[in-house]
């Protein structure tokens, strides 16, 4: 028999083959047969052997079907196979696997949407069914491929194109949940693929009308009807789980392609959206892996660092929200305000949980103080090019942009420490003063000569700021660990530098570290507190830690406060902080000894008013007699002595009557009269020291030191600042170091030429007399002797402060002769052609030519 007749005999095909066929009907409006499926499932479970032949002869019809534009048929199939797929769960389902997704790809590849949908159905069921054994060799390019491209469907039907966007979406989910449990499946983790995956999901959420989330960022949004047809909401959920999924070694291109996207996309001004997308990330990884987000953030701020303020500032604001939502805190929220450039941190709780940033913490900081150098760069570039420019406005746009760059990070830096452990917290503390150019130290950070002193004065005043946010919230056990003289001495160095602006920060730092119950709000104001007892302040005793820490820079802080009080650039604010330091020193570190001390320094105050001898303009003098008055007023109620109190309320009430310009509640209002002069022998409206001695005789307090002026012990540090910082003032044109290093020899020659003495006292005329003297040495040895005994006696006897004044008499030769090498620096250099000329009323003598000179032997090589 020819064996064409086989074929065309239907009891002579494989029973498989019949039983396929049965379930096709005549007319494909009549749906598949029941009976007939329930036959060819039960023949697929009892001979698992003939599923992938079920499988490719299906396929083949689907093919044929498909290419005939027979859809009825294609459902029908396609229902079968689903049905085979649920039903079967042997090892042999792995060959069926196979045709299964062929033809899922064939439906996919058509461009009718119906079939593509239908296509992306059966695949979704296919991705939940678990498998009981990996597969080896399956791979999902091509399905990662073609739903992406759904994903950005295009179609000119809204609902079509809504239909298709959706479908991809939801196959896209299907190839998440199929691969990323499966570890043979980790290669859906590669670039390759995640490039495709995320910007599909972004795409979608970037295309909603409404990107303002009705629930919560920690939250995946509905999924009920609407939710299923949102493009949106799958597309979130579908990222969601995806972020989810992801290991430690995964992270970096989970997080890579959205920053790409929002670079392709102009998506970081503005950028809502990606605020949007990294709350999502943040609340959906792990919480161990929140570091690696934060990095992966900073390195892309690296690789922006010339672009727009805008984009700059957009990716500093993302940076803050990833931050804050690793505190495990409450989201805190920049919001752009409508009238101004200006970023406003706004937070819907106190202080965060402490965050965890991993091993990079103080890299963190140095990438954002780069970054806020080189804003400083920009801002300063592109105003020294105002003048120049034919577009003013752009120029000042772009400045005030830079303002927005710098703020942002000024409110990162602060947000990061302020939620790091307080040991972190220190550090960190450490490290932003070290970047802090100080006037008279050593700067490795920062060039000061390239910035000059404008950019100095805004790092400065930028690098303070965020130093406030940091120490905010800082608590600590003992002064001497919150202050070490590591950072003690920078801070007190930039708080006497002649600018109001940066000794009020100064001020805010110290009360941030020092006030350590909170007290600082009710001391807010500078004024005569009638009843302190009812401000309810809260106070401890103080330790003996805090007291050794006293001891030790007591005289550091004494010598600030009366040094920054007779600055005459003083305004209101910095007479508050000042007074508000006062309090807080005596509510935090006073003990009976350094009450007495306070009250000399408050004396010392009103005496140097009184006497007036650096010629202060007499706003700052009566603005230094009101914060007397008001610690006085307030320091006598803490110590609860009662003779103290009326002798500062009576000293009050005269002044009140008599002198007003010298009470806080007067001199600080607006045109306020000042007198001409202040009368010293008006004795009743100023504190006396021998009445305050006598209020505190009695047990606990040595009043016998009030008799001791109190004299501020400045150091060679601060010297050197002040002087360096009013030559870079007052000098416009510098040196070059070849002139600056002739003439720093030359005065070394001078001082050493002027120490010497004349050859003609050298030449002293040789008696006997002289002899006889130089043989008996018994007297000299006497009166050596004595000298020694008197100098050992006055170092044990006197006090502290007659020694250092002592000492002071004798370091002002250095500080003066270190006020003429400065003034000669900045000295332009002698005239080569010897002529004498007059400027600035001084007389510059001829000058010998530099390769005529004589120099001394140790200075030639």
């Amino acid at each position: 028999m020819p064996a064409g007749v086989c074929g065309c005999c239907g009891p002579l095909r494989p029973r498989y083959k019949r039983l396929v066929d049965n379930i096709f009907p005549e007319d494909p409006k009549d749906g598949l047969s029941k009976s007939d499926m329930e036959k060819l499932t039960f023949y697929a479970v009892s001979a698992p052997e003939k599923l992938d032949r079920i499988g490719a002869y299906l396929a083949d019809r689907l093919s044929r079907d498909v290419v005939r534009h027979r859809y009825g048929y294609v459902v029908i199939a396609m229902e079968a196979l689903d049905q085979l797929l649920m039903a079967c769960h042997s090892q042999s389902i792995k060959p069926f696997v196979e045709s299964f997704l062929h033809m899922v790809a064939k439906l996919l590849e058509s461009r009718e949407p119906d079939l593509q949908v239908l296509g992306t159905n059966s695949f979704v069921k296919f991705a939940n069914i678990e498998e009981d054994t990996p597969s080896y060799h399956r791979r999902y390019d091509f399905f990662v491929s073609q739903f992406s491209a759904m994903c950005h469907s295009t179609h000119e039907d809204p609902e079509t194109r809504t239909r298709i966007r959706v479908a991809g979406i939801k196959g896209l989910q299907g190839v998440v949940r199929k691969t990323v449990n499966d570890e043979l499946q980790a290669i859906i983790w590669e670039p390759q693929h995640m490039d495709k995956l995320i910007p599909s999901m972004l795409f979608n959420m970037q295309d909603a009308d409404d990107l303002d989330r009705v629930g919560h960022p920690s939250t995946p949004s509905g999924t009920g009807q609407d939710g299923e047809e949102n493009p949106a909401v799958l597309a979130e959920n579908c990222f969601r789980e995806l972020l989810g999924r992801a290991a430690y070694g995964n992270m970096k291109n989970a997080v890579r392609p959205v920053l790409v996207h929002l670079d392709h996309h102009h998506l970081w001004d503005p950028n809502e959206f990606a605020v949007s997308c990294f709350r999502i990330i943040m609340y959906s990884i792990q919480a161990q892996h929140s570091h690696h987000v934060i990095q992966q953030v900073l390195n892309h701020l690296d690789g922006h660092n010339k672009s727009t303020p805008r984009v700059r500032a957009g990716i500093v604001q993302v940076l803050l929200e990833t931050v804050a939502i690793a505190a495990k805190g409450s989201v805190g929220m920049i919001q752009e305000s409508k009238g101004s450039d200006v970023f406003n941190f706004e937070s819907e709780s106190p202080t965060p949980h402490n965050l965890w940033l991993g091993p990079t913490v103080l890299e963190v900081f140095n990438t954002l103080l780069k970054h806020l150098r080189m804003s400083v760069d920009f801002e300063l570039g592109e105003s020294s090019r105002r003048n120049s420019s034919s577009s003013v406005s752009s120029v000042r746009g772009r400045e005030s942009d830079e303002r927005i760059v710098q703020n942002a990070i000024i409110q990162t830096i602060g947000f990061f420490g302020g939620n790091l452990p307080d040991y972190q917290r220190a550090e960190v503390m450490m490290f932003i003063m070290g970047k802090v150019p100080v006037y008279g130290t050593p700067c490795h950070t920062l060039d000061t000569v390239k910035i000059g002193h404008q950019g100095t004065k805004r790092i400065q005043t930028m690098l303070l700021s965020s130093l406030i946010m940091v120490t905010s919230g800082f608590k600590s056990k003992s002064m001497s660990a919150a202050l070490p003289p590591p950072f003690l001495d920078p801070l007190f160095s930039i708080s006497l530098m002649e600018d109001s602006e940066l000794r009020q920060l100064v001020l805010e730092i110290l009360h941030n570290i020092i006030d350590r119950h909170d007290n600082r709000a009710k001391l807010r104001g500078i004024r005569i507190i009638p009843n302190v007892a009812a401000l309810k302040i809260k106070r401890e005793k103080i330790s003996k830690q805090d007291v050794a820490f006293m001891k030790k820079h007591g005289q550091q802080l004494y010598r600030h406060v009366y040094l920054g009080c007779k600055e005459e650039d003083n305004v209101h604010k910095n007479f508050e902080l000042l007074f508000t330091t006062l309090a807080i020193l005596t509510i935090e570190l006073a003990n009976e000894e350094v009450v007495i001390d306070l009250i000399r320094l408050s004396i010392a105050l009103q005496e140097m008013t009184l006497n007036n001898e650096e010629n202060m303009p007499m706003s700052i003098r009566c603005g230094i007699m009101a914060l007397v008055a008001a610690y006085l007023n307030f320091l006598s109620q803490m110590i609860a002595n009662p003779p103290f109190c009326q002798h500062v309320s009576k000293v009050v009430e005269l002044r009140t009557l008599d002198a007003p310009y010298l009470l806080p509640e007067h001199i600080f209002r607006d045109k306020c009269p000042l007198p001409e002069s202040l009368d010293k022998d008006d004795r009743q409206l100023y504190f006396q020291t021998a009445d305050m001695a006598e209020c505190l005789a009695g047990p606990g307090y040595n009043v016998e030191r009030l008799s001791i002026p109190y004299i501020p012990q400045v150091t060679v540090l601060y010297t050197v600042g002040k002087i360096i910082h009013r030559c870079k003032q007052t000098s416009r044109d510098r040196l070059t170091r070849r002139k600056s290093f002739v003439d720093t020899i030359s005065l070394q020659v001078d001082i050493m030429s002027s120490s010497l003495p004349d050859k003609s006292e050298l030449a002293e005329e040789i008696t006997f007399e002289t002899l006889k003297k130089a043989i008996d040495t018994t007297g000299v040895e006497e009166q050596e002797r004595e000298k020694r005994r008197q100098v050992m006696e006055k170092f044990q006897k006197a006090p502290f402060e007659e020694i250092a004044a002592h000492c002071e008499s004798k370091a002002n030769m250095l500080h003066d002769r270190l006020a003429q090498i400065f003034e000669l620096t900045i000295r332009p250099p002698p005239s080569p052609s010897g002529v004498v000329s007059i400027s600035a009323g001084h007389t510059q003598h001829p000058s010998v030519p530099v390769y005529e000179m004589k120099f001394p032997d140790l200075c030639v090589y």
